[in-house]
């Protein structure tokens, strides 16, 4: 790490400390525990040792290099950044609010200390328990540094994400392939549209809301002489299908077979 980012991260150190919750950017760790380095130094990971021989061997000290870049991202834009965090593979996430996924993601692709100038993938998942379901996430590659790095962020149906097309042209597919697959609406996108599924397609297949038959079913229509589109209709009622061996569900019809055993005689 250059000469500059060190003195930077010296001089956050106080801004790092007021602007982010130190306890989320470290590990669970037990609060009576008096010896923990983290307490006394935020800045510092615990090191990992895996015993076990056949598990990769952890970089600590390429894992403290990142964890310090993603505190340095975080104290360039305290307002963005919310959380910063190592996941166990040794990758860095950095969790970062809605309004300020373009402002990051644009420092990560412009800035010297970066040079995140490929993107590599842009993904979401689905929790519809959460008052933001979807979770957007960009794999970043530093073509210079030779590391990886994933930005994560939250969204609804109808709240739109700014689009990283204008960062990285390949953007165009990814984001296209979540808006199809998610819903996902993402602003000053040049071709927002369908890519996966057909132009009248109805819901998007990722949705954990989505029925896994679908909406609508095609078919050849021999009156037509064509394809058409028509609602899925089920050819029975609905049933509860318990596919047991004979062994399990006899049981059920055996009478006194839930009564105790009979007494052993002398």
């Amino acid at each position: 790490m250059s000469k500059i980012l060190i003195s930077v991260l010296r001089s956050a150190s106080t801004i790092i400390r007021r602007q982010i919750n130190t306890h989320s950017l470290l590990r669970n760790k037990d609060k009576s525990d008096q010896g923990n380095v983290q307490e006394n130094n935020p800045i510092c990971l615990e090191p990992i040792e895996s015993k076990a021989s056949t598990v990769k061997k952890h970089d600590n000290a390429m894992r403290q290099k990142l964890y310090e870049f993603g505190i340095y991202c975080a104290a360039c834009m305290p307002k963005y950044v919310q959380k910063v965090q190592m996941q166990h593979c040794d990758q860095l996430e950095l969790l970062v609010a809605p309004e300020g996924m373009f402002p990051v993601l644009s420092f990560l692709c412009h800035h010297q200390h970066a040079c995140f100038n490929a993107c590599s993938a842009v993904t979401a998942i689905d929790v519809p328990r959460r008052p933001f379901r979807f979770e957007v996430i960009y794999c970043l590659l530093s073509l210079r540094f030779g590391e990886r790095i994933r930005v994560k962020t939250y969204t609804d149906e109808l709240t739109p994400l700014h689009s990283a097309y204008s960062l990285w042209k390949v953007c165009n597919i990814f984001e296209r392939e979540v808006y199809d697959m998610f819903g996902v609406i993402f602003t000053y996108h040049p071709d927002l549209r369908r890519i996966l599924t057909d132009y009248g397609f109805t819901g998007h297949p990722l949705r954990k809301d989505f029925p896994l038959v679908g909406y609508t079913e095609l078919r050849y229509d021999d009156d037509l002489k064509k394809i058409v589109y028509e609602p899925v209709e089920y050819a029975q009622e609905f049933r509860r299908f318990q596919l047991e061996s004979p062994w399990n569900y006899m049981k059920n019809f055996h009478e006194g077979y839930s009564n105790p055993p009979p007494p052993k005689k002398n």
